[in-house]
């Protein structure tokens, strides 16, 4: 299908994942809107690709419910991707009820405001691979599989599946689309990277920043083991539950994970290394003795289900998709026009899927 000229509303434009995808969608010709925060860090990839000003932005807290709903009437959008949250795990330990607040009420808002709204649209919410009740076992999680989450982030977005769930069922149930006209569906993504990531407490940002200034990286938890892929990975995968929706598969209004091949699955030592390797400079790495908060130590993702009922499977494998974004960071750094290059990267990777499709087909 074609997304030229279709209405799409991001909430949490301005973030990372969400600016990925707003110069994805502007690429294909899509009228994006944003709702969102400034940008939450100084140097952030909004600035510095410019994914502004190809598109409307309204700036304002997701958990203003008033402005949601004032957006969404005045918009109509034929398309919702909710990404707008508080999206990290220690600073959900600093402030838990902001993070309740955005990530669980958000949630709501958005989806009641679709509610009342009542325009025919389809509502994909990005939530997280943490939203699972982690077992710290070697079986990887299924969309079926128990949610809870340790720490208030993790939580809260076990909390905003439940919430998608109870609206799905009570208001937006697929049995009764053509009443209402509203499909909706959830995300659950891995560790994601890629260039203009600039968060702080998280790897490779800070990774890059110790590479850029030359000072010893800490690490907190080297031994961790997390799903890692490149961000354009589950953003299709995102894409392609929206486009099914479109097309009137109304099967596809249920869950999905995005994660990488199992052999992607690696420490975060293992990560720094790579990076340490790929930057050409070593600037040395520490281990943070410091007493920290509980994070998981081991986490897999289950694909199998987009595998089979999206045609969707990974085909950027972790040592390219490092390369690459070691190679945006240095470019950056270098001081590139960060706009352009953004957009080169998603056309390569569009192309690398369909010769991948090609081959298989």
């Amino acid at each position: 299908m074609t997304w030229k000229n279709k209405r799409v509303l991001l909430t949490g434009h301005t973030g990372f994942k969400g600016s990925w995808l707003s110069l994805w969608l502007q690429k294909m010709g899509a009228e994006v809107c944003g709702l969102a925060l400034e940008p939450p860090t100084a140097i952030n990839l909004y600035t510095d690709a410019q994914v502004g000003k190809n598109m409307r932005s309204v700036l304002g807290d997701i958990r203003d419910a008033d402005l949601v709903l004032r957006t969404i009437q005045n918009f109509k959008p034929e398309v919702v991707f909710h990404l707008a949250a508080q999206p990290l795990v220690r600073a959900s330990y600093e402030d838990p009820l902001g993070t309740y607040s955005t990530n669980v009420m958000g949630t709501a808002h958005t989806l009641d405001a679709v509610r009342k709204t009542g325009h025919p649209c389809i509502v994909v919410v990005i939530t997280t691979d943490k939203c699972y009740e982690n077992h710290e076992w070697e079986w990887a999680y299924r969309e079926i599989d128990r949610l809870g989450g340790y720490d208030p982030y993790s939580n809260s977005k076990a909390c905003a599946e439940l919430v998608v769930s109870a609206y799905r069922n009570s208001f937006f149930n697929p049995v009764e689309y053509q009443k209402h006209g509203v499909a909706l569906a959830s995300v659950r993504a891995g560790n994601v990277i890629g260039g203009g990531d600039w968060a702080d407490n998280r790897l490779i940002p800070d990774l890059v920043r110790g590479q850029i200034s030359g000072a010893p990286i800490k690490l907190r938890n080297p031994e961790a083991v997390r799903p890692w892929q490149h961000v354009l990975e589950p953003l299709r995968g995102y894409l392609t539950v929206a486009e099914q929706l479109l097309q009137g598969n109304l099967s596809v209004a249920g869950a999905y994970n995005f994660g990488p091949e199992q052999s992607d699955t690696k420490t975060v030592g293992w990560i720094a290394n790579r990076i340490s390797t790929l930057w050409g400079r070593n600037a040395g790495i520490e281990l943070d003795k410091k007493t920290q908060p509980h994070e998981a130590q081991l986490l897999r993702l289950d694909c199998a289900k987009a595998h089979a009922e999206l045609g969707w499977k990974p085909c950027l494998p972790l040592p390219q998709a490092l390369a690459q974004t070691v190679e945006w960071y240095q470019n950056w750094n270098n001081g590139v026009s960060m706009h352009q290059y953004t957009l080169v990267e998603i056309e390569k990777y569009v192309c690398r899927v369909k010769a991948a499709e090609e081959t298989t087909a």
